[in-house]
């Protein structure tokens, strides 16, 4: 059937917002109002004529409220084909009434969740009557319409639906109840029963927006967000100007978020993003100054770049951005003056964050796999000096350590193979994904060297600085290379079986070489 006349209407809500107006109009046009507790009692209160549910089924609630619709008086109304003779025979027999819009909205559970609400309270809060009355009137929907979503009540306040409508509100309600579901499972996988990784991974996104295109033109792409709550990141950031943000955008923005994240608590501090990989990190006393450094490793990589910043955006850092062609700024803030400053280039995005996420925040990742999915726990490891282990005849100086640490932090977050120089609290020479570590360290210090005959430098920054490696060097060339570039400490996990002949490479080098213990692949 394409239009139907709304002759009788079930209200149960648990959030009343525009239940009594939505009331009112189908009341004018002649719909008989049928309801549960405190919807009942509200539309009421409004003056409305209410039948209860209990006067529909001839059965109390009961059990505190726990079972209401739960009823073959409900279900068969919801049910029935009205074309089918057998159906209406059983309807009549039984004096079952046909209902012809089901209006729910469902307990609060994730917000019951999000509280942190104790365990009673929060199985309390598991709908069973709604999501039945949802999925009984979807599946009817060639004669019910159900209404899940208030954004819908105009409508049907005017007392008919169209097939069209009520495919689009049956298609909305499974939506509904798969992520309702969703998020009850995962509370019972992860937070009841302490599951690293359930049978059944019960994930629900809802569609933010869509996007121009993917990773190249000929691909489609859309933004998708948690259903319920999530930590704060790239995501929930709010975009002050500039035009949309693409695919590639977004990938960027998030890699140069996580990694200004590592530095939170730090000083000023500046990431500049290329492809994923960062081309430039800088802490400083200042954020224009830090910006300056990071610029400087790589000034050719960070065209067309992805900035990131540990602190709200001022205008001289601001007028610094805007010298060069930068596609991204993302920071906690940004002042008045940075925000005029950047009204000027129309195609430069601003996006803020109403604060930096917490690098050691659990959480899962997800990635797609021909035929499946690979699911990891975050890489949320931290090293502190405590953790590391000095393997070599010298020690290192302090800073030295301190530059092996910030090369650390910054190797994290680089493509594996990942080689990292950095000085001062610098990033002198960044290799990334290269397949095998020894091209990593010889472009790392190519670019050191470019960087400086760049800047007009006598010597590369390279010169005394401190390397990091994201996994062990299974040979002895890899250090040799940061040997030559001139690094005179060096950080890296170890382990390898040829780990006694690195150590003696770095012996005789006269280097200090510290051990993580930990791996930072990134792929």
């Amino acid at each position: 059937m394409s239009s139907i006349t709304i002759k009788r209407a079930l209200l149960s809500v648990s959030d009343k917002t525009g239940i009594i107006e939505l009331g009112q109009s189908l009341a004018a046009r002649g719909v008989e109002l049928v309801s549960t507790g405190g919807t009942a009692k509200a539309l009421r209160d409004a003056g409305l004529e209410v039948r209860d549910i209990s006067d529909l089924t001839g059965f109390p609630e009961m059990m505190d409220g726990r079972v209401k619709t739960l009823h073959p008086v409900v279900h068969g109304g919801l049910l029935a084909v009205r074309e089918d003779a057998g159906h209406m025979a059983s309807a009549g027999d039984h004096a079952i009434g046909m209902i012809d819009l089901v209006v729910v909205n469902l307990y609060p559970f994730a917000q019951t969740v999000a509280k942190g609400a104790d365990r009673d309270e929060i199985i309390e809060n598991i709908d069973i009557g709604g999501p039945s009355m949802v999925r009984s009137a979807a599946k009817n929907h060639a004669y019910v319409a159900i209404v899940t979503d208030p954004a819908d009540y105009d409508v049907v306040a005017k007392g008919e639906t169209t097939l069209e409508d009520r495919r689009r509100f049956a298609a909305k309600a499974y939506a509904l109840t798969a992520q309702y579901d969703a998020a009850i499972a995962s509370w019972f996988a992860f937070a009841d029963q302490g599951e690293r990784f359930p049978a059944t991974l019960p994930l629900v996104f809802k569609r933010g927006e869509e996007l121009r295109y993917g990773e190249n033109p000929h691909q489609s792409a859309a933004l998708y967000l948690p259903a319920g709550p999530a930590a704060a990141g790239i995501a929930q950031a709010q975009q002050l100007q500039g035009k949309e943000l693409s695919y590639n955008n977004y990938n960027d923005a998030d890699a140069a978020l996580e990694l200004v994240s590592e530095f939170r608590d730090g000083p000023p501090t500046v990431v500049i993003v290329k492809h994923a990989n960062p081309c430039g990190v800088a802490t400083a006393d200042t954020l224009a100054d830090a910006y300056k450094a990071a610029l400087a490793c790589d000034s050719v990589s960070a065209f067309g770049g992805i900035i990131a910043l540990n602190r709200p955006l001022d205008a001289e850092t601001a007028k610094a951005i805007t010298e060069i062609f930068t596609e991204v700024v993302v920071a906690p803030g940004a002042s008045d003056e940075a925000k005029a400053i950047f009204a000027a280039k129309k195609n430069l995005r601003l996006l803020i964050c109403d604060a930096l996420p917490d690098p050691a925040r659990p959480g899962l990742m997800l990635k797609t796999i021909a035929g499946g999915a690979l699911v990891q726990s975050r890489d949320n490891g931290i090293i502190t000096r405590a953790d590391l282990k000095v393997v070599t005849k010298r020690e290192p100086t302090a800073q030295e350590l301190a530059d092996c640490l910030f090369a650390w932090t910054v190797a994290k977050h680089v493509k594996s193979n990942a080689i990292v120089y950095a000085k001062d609290g610098s990033t002198a020479g960044v290799g990334a994904g290269q397949m095998n570590r020894l091209e990593s360290a010889r472009i790392a210090a190519w670019k050191a060297k470019d960087a400086a005959d760049k800047a007009g430098w006598a010597t590369p920054r390279t010169i005394g600085s401190a390397v990091a490696s994201d996994a062990f060097f299974p040979f002895a060339d890899g250090l040799l290379a940061a040997v030559e570039a001139g690094a005179t400490a060096v950080i890296q996990p170890g382990g390898s079986i040829r780990d006694e002949e690195v150590i003696a490479a770095a012996d005789e080098a006269g280097l200090a070489m510290v051990f993580t213990g930990m791996r930072h692949f990134r792929h």
